[in-house]
């Protein structure tokens, strides 16, 4: 019954529509990093993909629980830190994004790989991962368990994906 929850919980709060409708282009312009990027910014090598199917979407937000996975348009209408980087799945066998951030700081990262490219979460086909790659418990994780400090130049940050493995398994892919 717990997993249920969670997983329930993942994708409510994944899906679930703000007081304002979320832009899909929101926090582009700011994260996208420029050619030869020297900072401040996270280069993302995201471990596990499924597949090379659909598109990959990283975000970068405050590193507090009141604004991790705030509606986009309400951090950015408040000052606050949101970034958002949208690709289709490179065919390296492990995909490396570059996310500009504001400044040096601790921030909260997300990675969503949308398979089927529809900017929504399903919890059945696409998959998600962290920041600092936290055990997956019933809920979504608290952002101090996801914080990760970045410099004034390039920081690198390793993301183990996290897929639907069974019933109610969610969890990183096992290779054979």
């Amino acid at each position: 019954m717990k997993k249920v929850m969670f997983l329930g919980g993942v994708l409510a709060l994944l899906t679930a529509a703000g007081p304002i409708p979320s832009s899909p282009d929101l926090g582009k312009a700011e994260g996208q990093c420029r050619p030869g990027e020297s900072g401040p910014a996270f280069l993302v090598d995201l471990m596990g993909i499924k597949d090379r199917a659909g598109r990959l979407k990283i975000e970068v937000y405050p590193a507090n629980d009141t604004d991790f996975l705030a509606d986009d348009n309400v951090l950015v209408m408040a000052g606050k830190t949101f970034r958002r980087v949208e690709v289709g799945v490179p065919a390296e066998p492990v995909p490396r994004v570059c996310v500009r951030l504001p400044g040096p700081g601790t921030y909260a990262v997300t990675v969503l790989h949308d398979r089927n490219a529809d900017r929504k979460f399903s919890l059945s086909h696409d998959g998600i991962g962290f920041s600092a790659n936290p055990k997956l418990g019933w809920s979504k994780p608290r952002a101090s368990t996801v914080a990760v400090n970045a410099g004034g130049g390039l920081t690198t940050l390793r993301i183990v994906m996290n897929y639907r493995t069974g019933l109610f398994s969610f969890g990183p892919l096992k290779r054979s």
